[in-house]
Parts: C-alpha cells; structure tokens; sequence
C-alpha cells in the first residue's frame, strides 16, 4: 500500500546529506546514461522517494555490472525500501523478533491499517586518535536518535537529535579560537582539556500540495551544486530554520529557499554565551533549471541576504521577498539597495557513461568595464567552479575519480555597514553563525581538489583526497578579502586587487580513509591526514598528521577541509 501510495501523492523525507553516501547515487546516475528521473542533482538533500526511482530505473542495468556495484544497489535500495521495488531487506532473524526485522531499521513500526509508518534507528559515532602537533589525543563522542516516516501517505517527518563532545585537532582549535564557533554547530560549550560540547538537533515535515509542488519545513541544512564544495550554498555552516519549495514539472525544476540564520555569535573563551539572543538575518534563495535532452542541466539561481531592525532593535522580515517567482535584485533596488543579493550559473553535462563535467560561476558584484579593463577592482566579487567526475577509470570497476577546481576573488561575499550603523555588515554578509554559507575558505582564494574513491571488495571503501589551496590572509588591521566577516569598506584599495594577496598562504591537506562496512550503516573507519599550511609570515605555519579509527553507526563522517 505504502509503496503504491509513492506512485501518487505519497511523501517522504530526505536521505541526510552524506558526501560517501551521496557518491554512490552520483555513480548510478552517471553509468546509467541519462540524468536521474525524479529529481534534479544540484538541489540537496534528495529525497528518498526520488531515490527509489533512481534505484529502480538501473535495476538490472548493464551498469551494475560488478559485485560492487549490485552490493551498492541493494544497500541503497534497503535504506529507501519502500519507495523501490527492488530492495531485499526482510531480515529473517530479527532480534526477539522485534529489532531488525528490517535490516535497515532498527525498529519499524505500522499501524494496522498503515496509516503510519515509523522507522528509529539509534545513532553512534565514537573515534579516537592523535595528531603529531600536540600531544593530546583526539575524539569524538556522538550519541543520538533518528526517527523518520509517513503519517496517512501524505505527509513525510524526520528528526534527530545527538548529543556531543569533541577534541578537535589543533588547526582547529586555532579556528575555533578566532571565530568563537564550532564548524558546523551553533551554541557550545567548553568541554575537559580544550574540548568541546555540543547539541545537535535537526528536523521537518514534507508534504505535496499537489502532483507537482513539495513543500518542506522545518531546521536543517541544504546544499546547491553537483560538486564537492559549492560557490552558492553548502552544509559547513550550521543547521537553519527553513522553508523549501519545491516545483517540478516536465523538464524544469524550481526551488524557492527561506532560511533565518544567525547574523552574529558573541563568544568567550569558555563558549558561546547562553543567556544573550543573538541577532538573526534571513537568507532567501531561488534556483530555475531544465534538462536539456538525457544529459544535461542547466539552471540560474539568486540568493539575497539581509536583515532589518527597528527602532527598539527588534528584527523584522521584509514581506516583499515572500513573492516565490519575483526577481530579487529588483526589489533589493528598489528598497534602496541596502541588502546582498547574488546570481549564479550552473551546469552539468553526463557523457559516455563514464563522465560527469560540471560547474558553478556566482556573481556577488560585477562592473562590465571594470571586468575588461583588467585592472584589479575591488568590486568584481566573483567566484566560480569547474569539476571532472570520471567513474570506472581506465574500466576499472568501482574505480572513481573526481577534479575540482574553486575560486573566489578577494571581498567576495563579503558586505559594508549601511545607514551609518556600525557593524550592520554582520545582517548582509554571506554568513550563517558567523560561518561561510558557501566555501568554508571563504574569498580571496584558489582551490584544486582530487578525489580518488575505490572499492575493491564489496563492503570496504578506500578514498584518498588531496586539497591544494592558495589564499591570502590579513595582517593585524587590514582587510584584504579573505574573511568574509570583515565590512568590505574597511578594503585596503580600489585597485590592483588579485586573488592571493595579503599574506601569502599555501595549503596542503591529504586524507586516506578506509571504511568497512559491517553492517547497513555500521563502519568501521580508518583515517591518516595530513595537513600542511605554509605562509609569508611564520606565525601562521602550520603541520600536522593526524590519525584516527572510529565506529560510525546511521551517521556520515564528520569533515572539517579547510
């Protein structure tokens, strides 16, 4: 009944951002030949109805060719099982006939009429390990809760909960201490010898309205793009509150995004201070795309930031950028350009089975002149990013590799104080926590990433990365360009600006990972990295190698690359 039901109006939640997790279903639709049936790749997370879709469209296709790959298949298709056909996750010997009697599920649970469909599985993450730069050794401690499901067919719930505690490696350490935040998480407090303690909680409905128009709300977070970072909206910053709009019909796709995110943090040294109400901005986006044939997807997209106060400090919402299909940079115009407004471009192109190319350019200011006359102005805020997935190299089976190159010119994303007050930047700059809603290296840099995936047996993934960053950082009391935080009236000129200046910084951050998979969403990690930051000025190097093993039960690995 469920499963006829997600031939409808039927709705489910998504399938939690996970970039391991997320690869696999990046491969299905590349070797498959054609763009995934129900839903366009650059709008995430993907919701595990479209995925079923996916995962029954390459059922039996030549593509799951390998042992490998026929594994992935019915692990996917276990995790989303009742939106596909295909999946094999009965599990005869449940524990007292009770626990896992899905294998994906630690308890499942219907009524008898199934109206309601719940699924609970408890959430672990515990590592351990060390780092050659200080003698301390590392951890991570997560406990928690995730519950997902289905109430009448129509209306799709998750939530998770966990709670934390983390020694963190010493860079970041040393970010933590200049931002005051923990990457990815909102408030925080001191925990042992220079941890940390944190709750994590996320979740929201999703629902159709009609065929064709899904709305989602609730507090999570979201990410725009086919590649491994994105130059418009990635997951490093904090959870948020959100509603989604999602429109698909025919070949087109339209989401309209309403976010409150946090203008700013107040910390100290023992944490985020929690009896102070930190001031909220809103971050408002929409993206238009089309496939064009079997192979290729091009969508335009707009974001704005922005805040308002009144006389007595109190935050208010602008009503006008509620209008879902308005061109934002007019109204923005037209309430006296106060606030930050973006547009970007992105594409993809999957070709021969094998190959995925890709790309984003994001806008945040140009001048047509001031562009060609090559002269460095500040104002030409532009970022942009060119990516190679090439799966099976050389038909390696399950051998995949992807190229990615990111830049952002100096003062990107970043914004100035209006109407005279002090510190109003912190309402219009590209921030959430006081962490980058985009790249987490922020501006003024260039990045080339490669990425290796192997799976040589059908339960062990190996991955090796490299990331080879060039970026400029400032001296005590100048500004130029890499800290998006910084009031871009504060720049150091008008002119001669290029991508790197400042303090010249080279990064070097290599990562092995093996990870075995014991049972459905149970790893076992293996991790050596090693990360390298060179500088104009010493007082800025930086070298580490760091190791780990971790036990990873219903959650992703948790990634700090910058």
């Amino acid at each position: 009944m469920l499963l006829a039901l997600g031939k409808g109006w039927a709705q489910s939640s998504n399938a939690p951002l996970n970039k391991d997790y997320y690869h696999l279903l990046d491969r299905l639709e590349i070797r498959s030949g054609n763009l995934a049936p129900a839903y366009h790749s650059a709008i995430k997370p993907y919701a595990r109805q479209a995925i079923g879709v996916l995962l029954d469209s390459v059922a039996g296709h030549e593509a799951l060719s390998s042992a490998a790959d026929k594994f992935n298949h019915t692990y996917l298709a276990n995790d989303n099982w009742q939106w596909t056909t295909t999946h094999e996750n009965s599990n005869p010997k449940p524990v007292w006939n009770t626990i896992y009697k899905y294998k994906s599920d630690f308890l499942y649970g219907e009524d008898k009429n199934k109206y309601v469909a719940i699924h609970v599985n408890p959430v672990l993450n515990l590592s351990i390990g060390g780092e050659t730069a200080d003698s301390r050794y590392t951890f991570i401690n997560t406990r928690g809760i995730q519950v997902h499901g289905m109430i009448d067919g129509k209306v799709g719930f998750y939530t998770f909960i966990g709670e934390n505690q983390m020694r963190s490696p010493q860079y970041v350490r040393d970010w933590v201490s200049k931002y005051s935040v923990v990457p990815g998480e909102g408030f925080w407090k001191s925990f042992g010898d220079q941890g940390y303690d944190f709750f994590t909680a996320t979740g929201y409905i999703s629902f159709n309205v009609t065929q064709h128009i899904n709305f989602q709300f609730g507090h999570d977070r979201q990410f725009w793009g086919d590649g491994y970072r994105s130059m418009v909206l990635s997951d490093f910053s904090p959870p948020a509150l959100f509603l989604r709009i999602n429109t698909n019909v025919w070949k087109l796709n339209y989401t309209n995004l309403f976010t409150q995110v946090y203008a700013d943090a107040y910390g100290r040294s023992g944490g985020s201070v929690g009896n102070t109400q930190f001031p909220k901005k809103y971050f408002i986006a929409h993206r238009l795309s089309m496939n064009i044939g079997k192979h290729v997807n091009l969508g335009i997209s707009e974001a704005i930031l922005f805040g308002r106060e009144d006389s007595l400090g109190n935050n208010y919402f602008e009503l006008s950028y509620l209008n879902p299909i308005i061109f934002y940079r007019s109204i923005e115009q037209q309430n006296g350009s106060l606030d930050n407004a973006l547009i970007a471009i992105d594409a993809k192109w999957n070709f021969l089975q094998h190959f995925s190319l890709y790309g984003q350019i994001m806008f945040d200011e140009m001048k047509v002149d001031e562009f060609f006359n090559n002269k460095g102005w500040w104002g030409n805020k532009i970022g942009y990013q060119l990516g190679l997935k090439y799966i099976d190299v050389l038909n390696v089976s399950n051998l995949d590799l992807q190229l990615e190159y990111n830049s952002a010119r100096p003062y990107t994303y970043s914004h100035s104080d209006f109407g005279g007050q002090a510190n109003s930047s912190i309402y219009t700059n590209y921030a959430n926590y006081r962490q980058s809603l985009a790249h987490p290296i922020g501006a003024n840099f260039k990045e080339f990433i490669a990425i290796v995936r192997y799976q040589p047996i059908r339960k062990l993934y190996l991955t090796g990365k490299m990331i080879a960053a060039n970026y400029g950082l400032d001296p005590p009391g100048l500004n130029y360009g890499k800290d998006i935080l910084k009031d871009y009236g504060t720049r150091v000129r008008e002119e001669g600006n290029f991508i790197g200046q400042g303090i010249a910084t080279d990064l070097m951050f290599v990562d092995f990972t093996a990870s075995y998979m014991i049972w459905q969403n149970t790893f076992f990690d293996a991790k050596l990295l090693y990360r390298r930051q060179d500088s104009a000025d010493p007082q800025y190097n930086q070298n580490s190698t760091i190791y780990s093993v971790s036990f990873r039960w219903n959650i992703a690995q948790r990634l700090q690359e910058f």
